[in-house]
């Protein structure tokens, strides 16, 4: 199996998941259709499944049309949420089989109260898959619209305690704005540095810097690194400028996010 990033809008990642033999292709969260069927047509693959995280429209704008040219196609999503397109409305704890994976749907409330992420421990491109939507980032993670720090704090303490060696298929290209903040943050990061210095690198060649690994996210990600005594040590200096409380590891992600809101 491949998986495939198809860009859509101006910083969306569509994921095409592919069996090469029977063209049959899982797609995650798209937010156009155009830029899916010229990518399918170019390649001879047939639109089998999508899965949906969260109810966003550039992550379901485009899944009416899709569905129009492929009537069969499975539509999995979450089963609470205002989107309403689903053909296979899931739960968190349930299950998705698609092509010999087997995803587990995993709640990570917080973007917004709907959002799920699907994760297979079956290895595709020699790795576990994530696919997490806009929940975590490379070096960032998803705005607080609907959710609070604690839900979102949560949801991020399910997926960093994930296999380090799991790909997270995050569906927007922001590193390089998440590496300027998280620099901002922790300037005497060296690996920070070292990682913003490979990033532009693959930018400037037109590659994307997804996927990324939980085990790279543990080291570098700010929002994952509550327990970090050099983030705890920034949060606490935040948040003493901004009557922040940072006792506890949800405060610390909150004093981060908090700053990643108005930098």
């Amino acid at each position: 199996m491949r998986i495939h990033p198809v860009p859509a809008f101006s910083d969306n990642y569509i994921w095409c998941l592919s069996e090469p033999e029977s063209g049959r292709t899982l797609i995650v969260d798209p937010g156009q259709a155009r830029p899916v069927q010229e990518y399918l047509e170019a390649n001879s693959l047939v639109a089998d499944a999508i899965l949906i995280t969260h109810h966003h429209p550039d992550h379901t704008g485009g899944v009416k049309e899709l569905q129009q040219q492929w009537p069969d196609i499975r539509i999995v999503g979450p089963a609470e949420s205002p989107f309403k397109g689903n053909t296979n409305p899931v739960h968190p704890g349930d299950e998705v089989v698609w092509g010999g994976l087997t995803f587990s749907v995993m709640a990570v409330p917080g973007h917004t109260l709907d959002h799920i992420a699907y994760y297979s421990d079956t290895r595709v491109q020699d790795k576990p898959v994530l696919f997490c939507g806009d929940t975590l980032f490379v070096c960032g993670c998803g705005r607080l619209f609907e959710g609070s720090p604690e839900q979102m704090q949560t949801s991020l303490q399910s997926l960093r305690d994930l296999p380090g060696d799991t790909a997270v298929y995050c569906a927007h290209e922001y590193t390089l704005a998440n590496l300027r903040f998280a620099r901002h943050w922790l300037p005497n990061d060296e690996a920070l540095e070292a990682f913003e210095t490979h990033c532009q690198a693959l930018r400037e060649r037109g590659e994307p810097t997804v996927p990324t690994t939980i085990s790279q996210e543990r080291q570098l990600n700010p929002f994952l690194r509550w327990d970090d005594p050099a983030v705890v040590r920034a949060a606490e200096q935040y948040g003493a400028r901004h009557h922040l409380a940072t006792e506890t590891a949800c405060g610390v992600f909150a004093a981060v996010r908090h700053g990643k809101d108005h930098f």
